[in-house]
Order: structure tokens, then C-alpha cells, then sequence
């Protein structure tokens, strides 16, 4: 037995980087997973590196701010595979700029996937989640449910230049705690990863080819390379960590041995402390 055998997972922004090593973490241990990203062909892939391990997937492919995502994404996993154990909201980009320069497109962006995009989602999910606890417990069975929200050590401490990904990372948190008290009566966890310098194609020294399209927008992604060696020497175990090494993070929360814990944030970021 595989420690996530039977259980269902959506993973959004799961066709690259972090998400996809999440989906194929989860996969490996048993876990159905419903593959999103905002291309075809990234989420293609994974799904067909799902199933190269043996274990089942579908993807979903979409934009996670557009409004009706969300429900989408749930009933994907209803209609492919009849139910719904774990939610990672980890789709996302960074697009930075000092706050006179940042634009109210900006701004809303990152909220947009970030923030709003994670509601949605998990409104969608409440009602399968009710009703299907209320099932389980008359019939005095506990069931535990998972969410896991994506945030960053930019939500805690802040970054300059990043005031848009900063104020909508710290949201989810909020989100996190909110909704650990809601839903802790249908057995459900919720809790959240602030993930610190995981090596990625956002986090990968800036070059002036650098470049993310989203939604037919080109938006330049990077860490300006000083400033990313600067950060690889504060972290205390020296280096900046492997999306494989995120997805570790994300399991220890969906894990049966993590049932009563809910409303924390961990953060994956090689020893880094606030």
C-alpha cells in the first residue's frame, strides 16, 4: 500500500517546475491527479509522466483566473474519478516592479492568480467536501481531506520590488487560517508552504530572453543575478533547492500522519528564518 492509494488531487499550474514535480510526487504514492496548466503541451507531459509510473491522471488545461477555472477544475475530478481528497493551489508568476512603476495591471495580476484564483477553486470544491463529510460521518467513519496553499517567504517578510506578488502571497495565508476554521469540521486540513529559493525557471538569473507568456502577454521573469547570489549565500544550507525538494514539502502536508495539523505555514527554504 502507497500512502496516498485511492485518493484524488487536483495541482494547479502543475505542467511545469514545482507543480509538475508535485503532481509527480503525489502520483508516485498512489494519488489520481487532475494536471493543470495554462498550455497544452507542458500539461500533456505530465500527465503522460503520470502514467508512465503506473498511476492515473487527466489534465485540465486553463488559465486559473478565468472565472468559471475553478469549477471546472473540480468537476474534472468528479466526472474522471468521483471524488476529491487533495487541493494544491500552486499555480502562479511573479511580475515585479518598484511600486511607482507598478501598474494597477500588475497589481491585480498577481492577485488574480495568486489569491482569487485559490478561492474560487476551493468554492468549488465546498460542496462536494460538505456533503461528502456529512456522508462519512453517519456512516462513523473519519475521513481526512487536504488542502495545501502555495505562498512564498515574500508573504512573510516582504521583497522589494514586489509589492503585488508580496501583498497577494501573504493573502493566502489568510486564506489558509480562515478556512482551517471553517472547514475543520469536515475534516479537513488546510495548510500552507512558504517556499523561499527553489530553483525554477521564475528564479533563474535574469536575461533579457527571460520571458513568460501569459495570456499572449510577454512579462520578463528573473532574479537579477547579484542579487540571486546574494540570496543562495543566506540561505543556511547554501544553496537554492530543486523543485523536487518543494514537492517534499507539499506531501508531508497530504500525508495520513498530518491529520491533526491544520492552519500552519511551513517554509521551504533551506533553513531560512524571519
Amino acid at each position: 500500500m502507497k500512502k496516498l492509494d485511492g485518493k484524488v488531487a487536483l495541482v494547479s499550474g502543475s505542467g511545469r517546475g514545482i507543480g509538475r514535480a508535485i503532481a509527480l510526487k503525489l502520483a508516485a504514492e498512489g494519488a489520481r491527479v487532475v494536471v493543470n496548466d495554462i498550455d497544452a503541451a507542458p500539461a500533456h507531459e505530465t500527465v503522460a509522466a503520470i502514467k508512465e509510473l503506473g498511476a492515473e491522471a487527466v489534465a485540465c488545461v486553463g488559465n486559473v483566473t478565468v472565472a468559471d477555472f475553478g469549477d471546472r477544475f473540480v468537476k474534472t475530478a468528479l466526472d474522471r474519478f468521483g471524488a476529491l481528497d487533495i487541493i494544491v493551489n500552486n499555480a502562479g508568476y511573479t511580475w515585479d516592479n518598484v511600486i511607482q512603476k507598478m501598474s494597477d495591471e500588475q497589481w491585480y495580476a498577481m492577485l488574480d492568480v495568486h489569491l482569487t484564483a485559490p478561492f474560487r477553486i476551493l468554492r468549488a470544491a465546498a460542496d462536494f467536501i460538505r456533503t461528502a463529510a456529512r456522508k462519512e460521518a453517519e456512516a462513523g467513519q473519519e475521513v481526512f481531506r487536504k488542502v495545501v496553499n502555495v505562498s512564498s517567504i515574500a508573504g512573510l517578510c516582504g521583497n522589494a520590488g514586489q509589492v503585488n506578488y508580496a501583498a497577494a502571497k501573504a493573502g493566502i495565508i489568510g486564506v489558509t487560517l480562515a478556512l482551517c476554521k471553517e472547514w475543520g469540521r469536515y475534516k479537513v486540513n488546510v495548510n500552507c508552504v512558504a517556499y523561499g529559493l527553489i530553483k525554477t525557471r521564475l528564479t533563474e538569473a535574469a536575461a533579457d530572453g527571460n520571458m513568460v507568456e501569459i495570456e499572449g502577454k510577454q512579462i520578463r521573469v528573473g532574479v537579477n543575478p547579484e542579487l540571486l547570489k546574494a540570496f543562495e549565500r543566506s540561505v543556511p544550507l547554501g544553496r537554492s533547492g530543486t523543485p523536487e525538494e518543494a514537492a517534499g514539502a507539499v506531501y508531508l502536508f497530504c500525508l495520513p500522519e498530518s491529520n491533526y495539523i491544520s492552519g500552519q505555514t511551513v517554509v521551504c527554504g533551506g533553513g531560512f528564518i524571519m
